[in-house]
Order: C-alpha cells, then structure tokens, then sequence
C-alpha cells in the first residue's frame, strides 16, 4: 500500500536505539529517600514502603504532584472527543471489523467546520478516535490495509489526500487547540477469521433460539457473509521474538532517516500484534506530533469467548515517554484517568494524589485503584491507609460524556441542551475533573447544526459567566497565577482567608482552585459571606484540587467572604477564589 510522507516532530538527539525490559519506566518514577526516615522529595510517582507507618504514607500522598504535562493538561479543562469512522456509515455503536473499506465514502470531511463548532463551545483541546474498536484506521498507516487508504474517499478528486487525522490536525492547529488522538487497543479487523466464523456460528445459535443479541453480536451477525479485514495479529497466539520498531515496509520512506540517526528506533520483545500496536504509535508520534494527550482504553472485549491479546503496557507506556515525555496518557503512569462513570459526573470528594496497588508503568492504571476506577472513594486517608498500597501517583479526573445518547453520529437522536451541558460542567469542571465531551460528526462529513447550536449556547454562557470575578483584583487568589497562593501563617493546617468585596455584591457560584503545583492538600473547607453584618455559611465542600465550583440554591448579596479551611493533609495553598453571577444559555 501506498506509504506516507514523514512529517515528524522528533527531538534533536534523539537516541538511535533502546531496549526496553520491565524495569525501563518513564522518568516520571520518583527518586526515593533511603530508608523511611529521610526527607519526602515531591514527584509524580511515589513509591510506598514496607516501612512507611500512616504518616509517612499520608505525608507521602501530599508530596505527590503532577509532573508538567499534567499542570498544563489540568488548565486545558474542556476537551472534545470526535467519534468518526466506519461506524458513523453503518450506524453502529461498536462493529465488526469485517466492514469493507467501501463503506467510509463521506462526501466530506469538513473538519474546519469541526473546529468553528467546538471552540465556540469553549474546548481547548480535541481529540480524535483515529481507530475504534473495529480497526479502521483514520490515517495512512503502513501497518493495514483497512484504513482510508483502500476506501473511496481516498481517491475522490475532491479530497485527494484523505487523510482525516492530517485534516484535523491542521485545523485545530489554525484555531489554536491542543490534540488528542485515541487509538484502541482492542482491534476487531485483527481477529483471526477461525474466531470470527465460530462466533457466526455461536451467534447463529442464539438467533434461531429467539434469544437477543448484545450490540457486538449484532454487528457480528450483521456482516457474518464477511470476514475480518486484517491479518489476523489479535489474540493470535504469535510467537514473542525481538522487533525493531519501527518495522520497515516496502520502500519505506523513513529508511534514509533512521539509518543516518535522524529518527529513533527500539528493540522490543513482542508478539504480532503488539508489534502492530506500537508501529502505530510511532507513526502518530512522529508524524503528528505534539499529540498533548494519548487515549486508550483497556478493552479486552473478546476474552470471554475464547480471544485475548496479553497488552504490553510497561513497553507501550514506556515508548510512548520516549518520544514524547509530555504527553499524558489516559490510565497511563502520572497521565489521567476515567472518572468512573460516562454520566458526566465526578464524585463530590475527587482527589487528584491516587494510591495504586502495583507500579503504574506496568499496567493499564485501571486495574491497580483501589476498587477500580468507578470505587465511590479513590484517595482518602481510608484509602491510604490500606495495607494494599504499593504507590501513590498524580493522576487526575476525566470525565467522558457525549452530547447525544450514543458516541457515534445516528440520526434518530438528539443531542443535550445547552442547559444540560452547563449542568455537567458543573459536575466535572467544577469538581476537580476535565469534561471529555464526545461531538460526533454525522455521514455527511459535519457537525449537526442541532449540535453546534447547543455547544455555542453552552459555551458562551460558561464564558460570559466567567467573564468578571467579582472578587476585588488586588490580591495573590485573584491575580489567574496558579502558583501564587494563600497559605495560614506558620505553615498552619488550618486557617481563614478573608476578603473584602466592593461593597454589598450579589453572586451565586464560587469557585476555588488549590496550587496543583505543590500538590493537593486540602480535605475540607467552608465559604463563609458577611450577609447584612452577620456570617453565614453558604458552602461546604471536602476537596478542591485545581477548581472546585460551589453553585448556590439562590444569589447571596454579601460585602465580606471567607474560605475557612478546616482540614488539610499539608499546608494548605489556596491560589483562585471567584465569585460570579450566573449568565444562563441564550435560549
């Protein structure tokens, strides 16, 4: 198949070759103190000892801080998601893998129009599912044939290049937005043919029985005259020898770099289909680099019948830091994690400083939480407290949710109100997580004008509400430095900040915010206003972490405010306090 062109962003001096092993994890790990006793150096993964009583652990989990990446990632706090590809044709949720190539033939790709839409709604960064559990690939990988390369799209004159995540690339860019790019692990296309004509038959079963079918089964049984469109790599079963990465192809147009140093390249142990997986993260990251946050998911979603492909995280995670150190990756060591739910609703009490039951470079960070990612409690000192844990890392909230019912475009549905949207800022944003908002794009290549309706009507009441804190402008919680804060005197757990206001002034949201950058400390705190000469209290919440937002039942006219912190892990550094008034979404 045709190859690309090589666009990379690969840092000068990149070393020639490396060779991963267990014990290779990203320079993200902390340096220890020897021993138990020693000073607790702040880092973003931070290893517990046998030794370490409670107050060295909890002393530990307030030294825990987010390394850069992450900082700049937590001040980025609406993303959009874009579900598009094979699915958005067939409309389907989840398919095969056996799709031909011809169903993807979108008489455009409008993603300029994308972007118009979704910066109105106030994203600042986006992110693209580049290949979703069925295997089609959104760019011109050399690795598989199913991919825009062999569908139609790609040789229609009024699109000749074709490239969708090129195309995306480019215009977030030109609107100044930050990318994301997911890339399924788990890979339908990739199933051996044997697997796929068993579970036809297995499904054949359940439709003479009159027995409902799951959405993967239909799909399945949809496309049963078919077969996976791929070489059979997933779950194969293929022997682990040593591979280069990357693996050149036929007339390969990266050959000339990689002998002269120019770009890098890494002995690996793998399987196919590993192998396959990390030639396509070298692709992503040096031909569409910088790619500021890295989405994959754990599925496995075959194991039950029969299928499994064992993932190689440590060296996945590991390549990944290689090439690109800032990038953070979701379930990733010191990157971000799933909320727990797809409601659109992080918890009241959501902590950024999370203790793990085994080393977050070796593992898909899901499976070490502690009760897994939807557990009601993920780092209070209960948590801590639990013989269990191995380390405590920086990993804060992502909060994914899609503008309509599904995460792929289907014209039966609707998307949510403006209304609704703001609602679950407020859940999110407001409570120490980012909002990941799906916006699906329909078959004809755009964003539904229903959608890009709501997402304006949304963004620019988050906007206009903002717009003006109400809080006097002379202080270090008021000045949107992150790293100029409030703490008690003599480094105290506990204390009042009090502000006074220009005169008796009417507001009905406060939002508080915590300096990240020395971690996250502060377990509970009330908001006091002087209302008519006497206090009263009018918010209280547990954590903070990078913003918290308190909405109030009615607007409070008060002269006077204070945030009085009641419990904390460490000093506690209070960087932002807002007070605005609500503007609602235009109708």
């Amino acid at each position: 198949m045709p190859t690309s062109t090589v666009r990379g962003l690969v840092a000068a001096g990149a070393v020639l070759a490396a060779v991963f092993s267990a014990a290779s994890v990203p320079a993200a790990a902390a340096p220890q103190s020897s021993g138990c006793t020693g000073a607790i150096k702040p880092a973003s993964i931070m290893q517990v000892l046998p030794c370490d009583d409670f107050d060295r652990v909890l002393a530990k989990a307030a030294n825990v801080v987010p390394r850069e990446g992450q900082v700049a990632w937590q001040q980025r706090p609406v993303t959009a998601f874009t579900h598009f590809g094979m699915n958005t044709f067939t409309d389907r949720e989840w398919g095969s893998g056996a799709e031909p190539e011809s169903r993807f033939d979108p008489p455009v790709v409008d993603t300029d129009q994308w972007m118009r839409s979704l910066k109105a709604a106030g994203v600042t960064q986006v992110m693209l599912t580049v290949k979703h559990h069925d295997g089609f690939v959104l760019y011109p990988t050399r690795y598989t044939n199913h991919s825009v390369v062999a569908s139609p799209w790609w040789a229609n004159g009024a699109n000749p290049r074709g490239d969708v995540l090129r195309d995306y690339i480019d215009s977030a860019r030109a609107q100044g937005l930050k990318i994301g790019v997911y890339l399924s692990p788990a890979d339908g296309a990739e199933l051996p043919k044997a697997f796929f004509a068993s579970e036809v038959q297995r499904i054949a079963a359940k439709v003479q029985a009159g027995q409902p079918l799951s959405i993967e089964e239909q799909a399945t049984w949809d496309d049963r005259d078919s077969a996976p469109r791929g070489e059979g790599r997933y779950g194969s079963g293929s022997a682990i020898t040593q591979r280069t990465i990357p693996t050149l192809v036929p007339n390969d147009d990266r050959a000339a770099a990689l002998a002269h140093g120019e770009l890098p390249k890494f002995t690996v142990q793998e399987d196919d289909y590993n192998a396959y997986y990390l030639n396509q993260l070298y692709e992503l990251f040096t031909q569409y680099g910088p790619i500021d946050e890295l989405w994959l998911d754990g599925a496995n979603p075959w194991r039950d019948r029969g299928i499994s492909e064992t993932y190689d995280f440590t060296t996945w995670f590991s390549m990944i830091h290689k090439l690109s150190p800032d990038t953070v990756t979701f379930a990733g060591p010191a990157g971000v994690r799933w909320v727990g739910n797809e409601g659109g609703s992080a918890r009241t009490t959501e902590w950024s400083a999370l203790p793990t039951t085994g080393d977050p470079n070796t593992a898909h960070n899901e499976e070490l939480f502690l009760g897994g990612a939807t557990a009601t409690d993920l780092g209070s000192r209960t948590v801590l407290a639990d013989p269990s844990v191995r380390y405590v890392q920086w990993a804060p909230a992502e909060s994914d949710v899609s503008i309509r019912p599904g995460w792929f475009f289907h014209p039966s549905q609707q998307p949510k109100t403006a209304a609704q949207l703001v609602d679950i800022y407020r859940r999110t944003v407001g409570r120490n997580s980012s909002l990941l908002l799906n916006v699906p794009p329909g078959p004809d290549g755009k964003i539904a004008d229903t959608d890009a309706a709501q997402l304006a009507s949304f963004g620019g009441s988050v906007a206009q509400t903002q717009a003006r804190n109400l809080v006097p402008g002379n202080s270090v919680v008021t000045d949107d430095e992150l790293t100029t804060a409030w703490s008690p005197a003599r480094g105290a757990l506990t204390g009042t900040l009090d502000l006074p206001l220009a005169g008796p002034t009417t507001f009905d949201q406060i939002r508080l915010g915590e300096d990240i950058t020395r971690g996250q400390h502060i377990e509970g705190a009330v908001v006091q206003a002087r209302v008519d000469g006497t206090w009263k209290s009018i918010g209280t919440v547990t954590t903070i972490g990078y913003t918290r937002l308190i909405t109030l039942t009615a607007p409070v006219t008060a002269d006077r405010l204070r945030v009085v912190v009641t419990q904390s892990r460490a000093t506690p550094r209070v960087s932002t306090v807002a007070l605005y008034r609500t503007v609602p979404p235009a109708a």
